[in-house]
């Protein structure tokens, strides 16, 4: 029987074991293993167990990283496979993020029995989603509609959406992708005018920041376009202390030695927004980042995300 190389930890949903399979394979090809050099370990995290309540109410993003960076502190597994866009700004002690895989597409799916997009649906129309984020943005475009809670993984929420409960969700493009579910959206947002998640559509893997053996061996998987992207997002948000509790929306692309920077932040029922970007040089990326989410802040003011 194969010895594994190494140990990777991942949460369990079918969207996670695909990210952690294909992390696992992009491993294996770089260094020329053999299949099962890579020992995949799923590991259930409190945010998968919470299915009564909003995460927002419950702690927010790092629900769903706890436990695995337990495992990564006391070496239960070499490293971590994440969606980038569910991982708290601030790692704990001696945990860093040491490579990003190439980013997927980075918008919204927008799926529905009973129009093409959010602008077709019915007065009053209800939208299923547990983000905060694309509430507020589709509130922006619709206050009509009526929102109501969509947890649960990308095969639930689509049951969800079999069974009535709601006449329209959204999903990330990239999780649709990797699971080949591609053809259940009807429609797509335009990251323009429907800023994503930060980090959404890039897997980001986490280990042990004095573990140099793991580290060289993730090297030959680091995107540096979406490393330079992801690291701006998260330094954004990091400004503006977002998470699962905040509307906050944050696209940065690196092309060539160039990046542009785009973000927003939105009162919870969409009733206002601010905007802000950004463009210059690549190894500027992270501070033009923080500058946006500083203006953002100015301009925002205290209570900007209360509740009304």
């Amino acid at each position: 029987m194969q010895t594994p190389v190494l140990r990777l930890g991942t949460r369990g949903s079918p969207l996670a074991l695909a990210q952690a399979n294909e992390t696992a394979l992009r491993l294996s090809m770089a260094h020329g293993w053999p299949p099962g050099a890579v020992e995949v370990l799923p590991i259930r995290t409190t945010g998968d167990r919470i299915t009564d309540r909003p995460l927002s109410e419950a702690g927010g993003k790092g629900l769903f990283t706890k436990e695995l960076e337990d495992a990564l502190a006391d070496g239960r597994i070499d490293l971590a496979v994440h969606s980038a866009k569910d991982m708290p700004t601030a790692l704990p002690p001696g945990l860093i993020l040491a490579a990003f895989l190439v980013r997927e597409d980075v918008r919204d799916a927008f799926l529905s029995p009973h129009a093409a997009s959010l602008g077709a649906l019915p007065e009053n129309a209800i939208l299923g989603t547990s983000s905060l984020r694309r509430k507020a943005l589709a509130l922006r475009l619709r206050s009509d509609l009526r929102v109501v809670e969509f947890r649960g993984n990308v095969q639930t929420r689509l049951q969800k959406l079999e069974d009535g409960v709601a006449h329209a969700t959204m999903l990330a493009v990239a999780g649709l992708k990797r699971l080949g579910m591609i053809e259940k959206a009807t429609g797509f947002t335009d990251p323009e005018t429907f800023l994503p998640a930060v980090g959404q559509g890039a897997i980001a893997i986490e280990t042990r920041a004095d573990d140099t053996r793991i580290i060289d061996l993730l090297k030959p998987l680091n995107h540096p376009e979406t490393e330079i992207a992801v690291r701006a997002e998260r330094a954004f948000l990091a400004v503006l202390d977002g998470s699962c509790r905040t509307p906050i929306g944050g696209l940065a692309r690196a092309i060539g030695k160039t990046v542009t920077f785009r973000g927003i932040i939105v009162r919870p029922d969409g009733s206002e927004w601010h905007e802000a970007e950004r463009e210059g040089a690549a190894s500027d990326a992270e501070a033009m980042a923080r500058d946006a989410g500083e203006e953002l802040v100015r301009r925002g003011g205290s209570g900007f995300f209360d509740e009304g």
